[in-house]
């Protein structure tokens, strides 16, 4: 077998393996978000690999009739967008990878069509499901199963919600398919079922890596409407020969990454040793270590922690936090009156106002996806006795500041877990550019905080695949790479005592 370069490759076991060696290998990531998304090439070249964007586009959630979907079509399109702006380059690519977002997904029918758009996870229809599956599955047993925090827009809830609409979709479906893979079935016509986001579900036991029947049947859901399940690495197939003509491309391979965005970003950590946790920062903030083996136990169950599948038979324990979600929907507020601020600007304005005047929790439900981010945070603050912010400063301010006293929270918490000491927080991601929140976590937390990569995903994604081809051989050596490649920012605490006080206060509204 012969790729689009020339070079002789084996397929064995799901696997590329490249015969021939070379300086240099591209490939192609895809990378979707809740917000946005994009596409871009990768270069490995040496013990270096470098990122050029190719595309990006936003990431609408479509409200239609009072529930919310998202537009897996046009995502589609933005895909086949970004191959044909490669093209335009004149660029021979080894290989494609795929990462989005968790939890979501679509039905198939027996003919392979979509029979619907995937709903979003922030439609309210698994509003007060959890308690009502809890009844059938009890909740700590669902945990001790799966290992996963519970949140209402689980995968598990998300199917419930939609038996009990009497969803045509769900009835009619063959198969389900996450995002990720939905999209790669559009690119390659081939149904899998990637460990990483499959992890995400709340239906797949992470200690055999096999769905649990238990969780489907509950529910009335034949548990065959899943996939078997990848691992990152593997070969998924080839584009499609209309994709292949339409965009002007050769027929690459398209490989299984981590399909969970989170899943790709960790792989990208340049870390020396174990002694560290992490903070994926974007839309939502997910702060974790990275185990062997899953932990599940009381204390994790009563933290309501998660486990969720990584690369090579790791283990990404990590707590779900609300994130730049915040600071989006207000800067939308923002400039749907016609004011537009840039990060510089946000930066200045949250500098200008005094801090510690008002705290929220991030992930407290209001701020799930209320029709004014700014009437909400108004609310909790009113509610809870404090200073409601009135400036666009203060509101800046306010979430910058529960932000990084909320990550405290979070990592309190795993230090009473982790089977290590925690030493430094690595915040990748693009939360990792915002330097004003970084020095405030470092405050906070007091430990150094070691900011970037910010392409993260991007580059655990394009990693994997060269994994995948047998470029690399190993997880270290993956991140050999990156640390050859990216040169992270340090922050060291400041204000300790300071953040100390604000800390106590903070606590209490969490109470």
């Amino acid at each position: 077998m012969t790729n689009i370069l020339g070079d002789k490759i084996n397929f064995t076991a799901n696997k590329l393996v490249m015969n021939t060696p070379r300086n240099t290998h591209n490939f192609f990531a895809f990378d979707l978000g809740a917000t946005s998304g994009r596409s871009i090439l990768g270069t490995i070249s040496g013990d270096k690999v470098e990122l050029k964007e190719l595309t990006r586009f936003p990431n609408k959630i479509i409200r239609i009739h009072d529930k919310y979907y998202w537009d897996i079509f046009a995502l589609f399109d933005e895909l086949k967008n970004g191959l044909k702006t490669l093209s335009t380059l004149n660029i021979e690519i080894d290989a494609i990878g795929i990462d989005t977002w968790g939890v979501d997904f679509v039905y198939l029918g027996k003919d392979g069509t979509l029979l619907s758009q995937p709903r979003s996870y922030r439609d309210p229809y698994t509003n007060g499901v959890p308690e009502e599956y809890f009844k059938i599955v009890p909740k700590k047993e669902v945990y001790n199963l799966t290992g996963i925090q519970i949140m209402n827009f689980n995968s598990i809830f998300q199917l419930y919600a939609a038996k009990r609409e009497g969803s045509v979709a769900i009835n009619s479906a063959n198969d389900l398919l996450f995002i990720p893979d939905a999209l790669s079935y559009m690119l390659t016509g081939k149904k899998v079922c990637e460990y990483t986001i499959a992890s995400t579900s709340q239906l797949l036991n992470p200690r055999t890596k096999n769905f649990e029947a238990k969780l489907f049947n509950a529910m009335g859901v034949d548990p065959s409407i899943i996939q078997p399940i990848v691992m990152p690495g593997e070969m998924i197939g080839y584009v499609m020969e209309s994709v292949v003509k339409e965009c002007g491309i050769g027929k690459i391979p398209v490989i299984a990454v981590a399909g969970h965005d989170t899943g790709s970003a960790i792989v990208a950590i340049p870390a020396d040793n174990e002694n560290f946790a992490y903070l994926s920062s974007g839309t939502w903030s997910l702060m974790g270590i990275e185990v062997k083996d899953p932990i599940i136990n009381d204390d994790s169950y009563n933290m309501n922690f998660t486990n969720e599948g990584g690369v090579d038979e790791t283990t990404r324990f990590l707590k779900n936090i609300t994130g730049m979600w915040l600071l989006e929907q207000c800067r939308k507020e923002w400039e749907s009156e016609g004011k537009s601020y840039t990060y510089s600007q946000i930066v200045e304005m949250s500098n200008s106002v005094q801090g510690f005047l008002s705290f929220i929790d991030p992930d407290d439900n209001s701020f799930a996806n209320p029709e004014s981010m700014l009437k909400a945070i108004s609310a909790f603050c009113q509610k809870t006795k404090q200073k409601v912010p009135v400036s666009d400063a203060e509101f800046i301010r306010c979430i910058f500041d529960s932000l990084a006293l909320k990550y405290r929270y979070v990592l309190e918490c795993l230090k009473k877990i982790a089977p290590f000491p925690i030493e430094k927080l690595h915040v990748i991601g693009g939360g990792s550019k915002n330097n004003l929140l970084n020095q405030a976590t470092a405050n906070s937390i007091g430990i150094p905080v070691i900011a970037g990569p910010c392409e993260a995903t991007a580059l655990g994604n394009i990693m994997i695949q060269a994994r995948g081809l047998g470029l690399v051989n190993s997880l270290e050596e993956v991140r050999t790479i990156i640390k050859n490649s990216v040169m992270p920012k340090i922050f060291v605490p400041q204000d300790t005592e300071l953040w100390d006080a604000a800390y106590q206060n903070f606590i209490k509204q969490l109470k």
